[in-house]
């Protein structure tokens, strides 16, 4: 779906309204009780924990007392402190704060005012429901001095924020003054921009996009932007059936360069993906005194051996006589780096296949990467397919930055990076980005910090590859961008079963086929 900015979004709010016969009180019903619904299913196994709402006197503390009647239904331990003056409260807002006044009570002020307040206790969930969309400056007063108490909370403290962090800028992701450090964001009907750019990422924690009534066709036909939300309904090109006379040549041969002495697994485990992303054929190709290795583990993978340097990683010579140009034949998709190492000749040989590519689309991953640190100009090729997936260190070695830079601005810069480079850039970490030379970009939805380990980065390559073996390359950036919510819906789905415990990268590939299966029913083709 598209991500909109904060005058698109009221559009859609209004259209709403006036289209669908939706009144904006049902609105603000439907949030605040997707609010409430999110905290008692995140928070099921704590159903005693206490919840204080922070309320603004706008429309986004309407929502956050919609929440806090909900959960007082569910037997919630609710506080309710409204910011601001109760006269100046309107509309729909007034509304709900009349229905929370009936039965319970609204202590007026920050929590700081109130007698014997200590702080905000240990285990309590925060709902910040203080300040919507609208903010442009920075906060101040009181303002300022709560959410500087709430971002002070102890560890075990849990913060809930109700469309936005109270003080980001919702269009530009900018922090002027403080902001609101949520644990989980909860927004309604679509990501905004300031959620996704700059600071936003760092303050929005979790984010979940919560349907209220808003058609999901109007979203589309409102955003003018090309930024994009992955989700299932993006990529329901890719849950077609399989026809039932489908065969292993019907979905492509997959070719593999990964591997060295010591890091063998890096290519088991992108060749592995590629199987269990679909491609009708796999074969590694890594280093001679490697292959036993690779051949020994995945049966169902094909191997060529590649000449070797004396540490046992991939020789130049491989391309002398064409021999690396047979092995290619035929493939539908080459991807190229994991596990290969900084070794000189093996950079220079990275380099002349990237450099010189034509038809196959490649993959380029891990020390891929790093053969072209501080000369990722030569990329630019009008010839061929190519798709680099840093992650933000090999993204700084790339374009010759800090680290701190790439993720204070992950979205522009993946997007210039792909425009200059004739290439897809596929930016890893909390909420990877996919961006094409044309100036879309997907933020993917999926992933968790479990998945903070080795070789979940070869995987994803494995998964990219052996869907471009499967599909093509006729929407190219829109299949990649499927590849990473995929490899971060089969990370959800471990994660969850373990209890938040971190992950090894094989649970990934072992989850694929349900991640395939969740997908499917998510977009309606199963069940």
């Amino acid at each position: 779906m598209k991500i909109l900015r904060s005058t698109e979004m009221r559009d859609v709010d209004r259209l709403t309204a006036e289209g669908q016969a939706v009144s904006m009180l049902t609105l603000m019903e439907n949030a605040g009780k997707s609010v409430a619904d999110f905290i008692q299913a995140q928070f099921r196994d704590r159903p005693m924990l206490r919840v204080t709402v922070l309320c603004g006197k706008g429309n986004n503390g309407g929502d956050g007392l919609v929440a806090a009647r909900y959960l007082g239904e569910h037997n919630r331990a609710v506080s309710v402190y409204l910011l601001g003056d109760p006269a100046e409260v309107k509309g729909e807002a007034r509304a709900n704060l009349n229905k929370w006044k009936e039965k319970r009570t609204v202590a007026l002020g920050p929590p700081s005012r109130q007698p014997g307040w200590a702080g905000f206790p240990p285990g309590e969930i925060i709902v910040d429901a203080l300040l919507g969309t609208g903010i442009s400056g920075p906060v101040a007063g009181p303002m300022a001095g709560l959410i500087d108490a709430v971002n002070r909370r102890p560890s075990s403290c849990s913060v809930v924020a109700v469309d936005i962090p109270s003080g980001l800028n919702a269009d530009t992701g900018e922090a002027p003054g403080p902001v609101v450090q949520a644990d989980y964001t909860v927004t309604f009907s679509a990501p905004k921009l300031g959620l996704v750019l700059r600071e936003g990422p760092r303050h929005t924690g979790g984010l979940v996009v919560c349907e209220i009534g808003s058609p999901w066709s109007l979203v589309e036909q409102v955003g003018k932007g090309k930024l994009r939300w992955s989700e299932a309904r993006e990529f329901g090109k890719f849950a077609l059936p399989r026809r039932a006379s489908g065969h292993k040549g019907d979905y492509g041969h997959a070719l593999v360069v990964a591997g060295s002495v010591g890091k063998s697994g890096a290519a088991v485990m992108a060749g592995t993906a590629a199987l269990r992303a679909g491609a009708g054929l796999v074969t590694v190709a890594t280093p001679e005194p490697v292959l036993p290795t690779v051949a020994a583990h995945t049966p169902e993978i094909m191997t060529e051996p590649l000449a070797a340097t004396v540490t046992g990683t991939v020789s130049e010579r491989c391309l002398e006589g064409n021999l690396f140009g047979k092995i290619l034949e035929s493939k539908a998709a080459l991807a190229i780096g994991p596990g290969l190492t900084t070794e000189a000749e093996t950079q220079e040989f990275v380099r002349r296949v990237v450099c010189g590519r034509d038809k196959v689309p490649i993959v380029l991953d891990a020390d891929g990467l790093n053969a072209f640190a501080g000369r990722a100009a030569e990329f630019r090729n009008p010839k061929g397919l190519l798709a680099v997936t840093p992650h933000p260190g090999e993204m700084a070695r790339l374009i010759g930055c800090s680290t701190a830079e790439i993720q204070a601005n992950r979205v522009e810069i993946a997007l210039r990076a792909a425009a200059d480079w004739n290439a897809c850039v596929v930016l890893k970490g909390q909420e990877t980005v996919t961006a094409a030379p044309d100036g879309r970009a997907w933020i993917n939805s999926t992933g968790n910090p479990g998945m903070g380990t080795g070789g979940t980065g070869d995987v994803l390559t494995g998964i990219l590859t052996g869907l471009t073996a499967q599909y093509g390359a006729s929407s190219w950036p829109e299949m990649l961008a499927f590849g990473v919510y995929l490899h971060g819906l089969a990370g959800d789905m471990v994660y969850s079963e373990c209890g938040g415990a971190p992950l090894v990268a094989t649970d990934l590939i072992g989850s694929l086929p349900r991640a395939f299966q969740r997908f499917y029913v998510e977009y309606g083709r199963g069940s």
